[in-house]
């Protein structure tokens, strides 16, 4: 019942704020400026069909999706290290830090003299979300119980044991939670770098491309697009690291 009741609440405010912006578009009354959103609907439903919009669609995906699984496997590394050997935090702790504190575009402009255009994006959502899923693994070793790890020291449990008895259960809801919030910085980064590099058959490509066309339709259709992905991929991500996680706390999954 709670659910069903929030969803409509979610469903009201969507409504709310759709009526919004038809007023406000009405208000502009020049299409240039500000579309409404059954103009902006009616632009995605004419892209849908078309190979190009599938193509550049999965075109970014792959390459935003591969930066942000290659951060998912540099951080559980440098976190585990970092845990395991002092020096190795204090060697990190200085380019994590100003990895999160350089504004995303000084790193797009700075990667473009080292990488090429179709490759920028993979690069700069790694590097968007490494310090983000970096810190939640890290506050998840940390919030281990100190007790249990004491206990599987005097019994000498096997490392898989370990892990799955005290590490994984600690570290999982952490990372879940920073996984949340890396997914969408993923997607943002990794499309403002396409907009800048402008590969060839990206969305960046095509956002920009309508941006100086004037097609303001695309222009939103597009946003909406990457505002659907973005939403999509991380349910489906963390809809699977739940089932890994009861999987692991020994309960039955439910996926």
């Amino acid at each position: 019942m709670k659910r069903h009741k929030q969803f409509f609440q979610r469903l009201g405010a969507a409504a709310f704020w759709l009526a919004v912006w038809q007023c406000a578009a009405m208000a502009v009354g020049q299409e240039v400026f500000l579309v409404s959103p059954v103009q902006a609907v009616r632009t995605l439903l004419q892209l849908l069909p078309q190979a190009e919009f599938w193509q550049r669609v999965g075109f970014s995906s792959g390459r935003i999706l591969l930066g942000f699984g290659l951060g998912v496997a540099v951080s559980i590394v440098l976190a585990v290290a970092a845990q395991a050997w002092h020096t190795a935090d204090v060697l990190l702790a200085p380019v994590l830090q100003l990895v999160k504190a350089t504004p995303v575009a000084s790193f797009i402009i700075l990667a473009l003299v080292w990488v090429r255009g179709a490759s920028l994006s993979v690069l700069i959502s790694f590097l968007m979300v490494l310090p983000v899923l970096y810190g939640a693994v890290r506050t998840g070793i940390q919030s281990a119980d100190p007790q249990l790890l004491e206990m599987t020291k005097v019994f000498r449990l096997p490392l898989g044991r370990r892990l799955r008895a005290v590490w994984l259960p600690a570290v999982l809801p952490a990372f879940r939670q920073g996984c949340s919030v890396a997914l969408g910085i993923c997607w943002k980064s990794g499309v403002a770098a396409e907009v800048i590099g402008l590969p060839n058959g990206s969305i960046g490509d095509a956002l920009y491309r309508a941006k100086i066309t004037l097609s303001t339709g695309e222009l939103f259709a597009w946003t909406f697009v990457i505002i659907l992905l973005s939403a999509g991929f991380e349910k489906l991500f963390l809809l699977l690291l739940d089932c890994v996680t009861r999987a692991v706390t020994g309960e039955v999954p439910q996926c």
